[in-house]
């Protein structure tokens, strides 16, 4: 989770969460999604999900997720990353859905995956690891439970969280009060000259150390490849207010509880 890569550092809570609200997860079960309208960012990028389930709760504790920037995902160019109309032309598109249930992978829907990409081998085998990456994950946080027990896990998961937005909060509230805007434009959308505005303005307010991200008046939705869903453009954001705090605090959801994005009507 390199802090270069702001399209990745805060998009993950909504993959997760589209994965959490669109399926049923039980124990052994594994997620996979990349869509862009169901939590997921640009096609490449596909996000696995695991639940863990712990002290035989019916209900999951913990998730954990895994995501990879995938070479190739089929679609019209290689390598996935080409203008395109539509997003099919861009590649695979996965909707949440099980890649394995009760730890078995459901080879039949992986070999469907696996047929729409250039290099099948190359993508079962980075699948493979993500699918390990969560095994591993929810085989640590077992062994924190069965040494802490799994109420106190998650009392310490939420105070870690509580923590990283008294960090932010403490920011804001040295912050100036009022608006500020800014604006700035892509050349084209890659299929004509025309630019693309993208304007956002930010309010502070100091007293209850918060922050709203605006982002009307930023142009409507291109007929290209170039659009950046809701995730793209939290994760975004999320990236700005993580860079004014010190490196070693805590990168996770909590930071962004005291500041709200907004988009412009037309992105829907």
């Amino acid at each position: 989770m390199g802090d270069h890569m702001p399209v990745h550092l805060g998009s993950m809570p909504t993959s997760v969460r589209a994965a959490v609200d669109a399926l049923s997860l039980d124990a052994g079960d594994i997620a996979i999604l990349n869509d862009p309208f169901a939590g997921g960012t640009h096609l490449p990028d596909i996000t696995m999900v695991l639940p863990v389930l712990v002290e035989e709760k019916n209900k999951p504790l913990f998730y954990v997720a895994t995501r990879a920037h995938h070479a190739d995902v089929g679609g019209k160019y290689p390598g996935s990353m080409g203008l395109c109309r539509t997003i099919d032309e861009e590649g695979v598109r996965i909707p949440p859905a099980k890649l394995a249930r009760r730890g078995v992978i459901d080879k039949a829907f992986l070999k469907t995956i696996l047929e729409s990409v250039r290099t099948p081998e190359e993508r079962e085998g980075d699948l493979t690891a993500q699918v390990g990456a969560c095994r591993v994950g929810e085989m640590r946080l077992q062994e924190m439970v069965a040494r802490y027990g799994g109420e106190k896990v998650q009392r310490l998961c939420n105070e870690l969280l509580d923590y990283s937005e008294r960090l932010m909060r403490a920011e804001l509230s040295h912050m100036p009060a009022g608006k500020f805007s800014a604006e700035d434009f892509l050349d084209s959308d890659g299929f004509d000259d025309k630019p693309i505005r993208i304007c956002t303005s930010i309010q502070f307010d100091p007293t209850s150390a918060s922050a709203l991200v605006d982002f009307e008046g930023s142009d409507p939705q291109v007929g290209s490849s170039m659009n950046a869903v809701f995730a793209i453009t939290y994760s975004a954001t999320y990236y700005v207010f993580r860079c004014l705090l010190p490196e070693d605090a805590a990168a996770n959801a909590g930071l962004m509880r005291p500041i709200t994005s907004t988009l412009p009507s037309e992105a829907y």
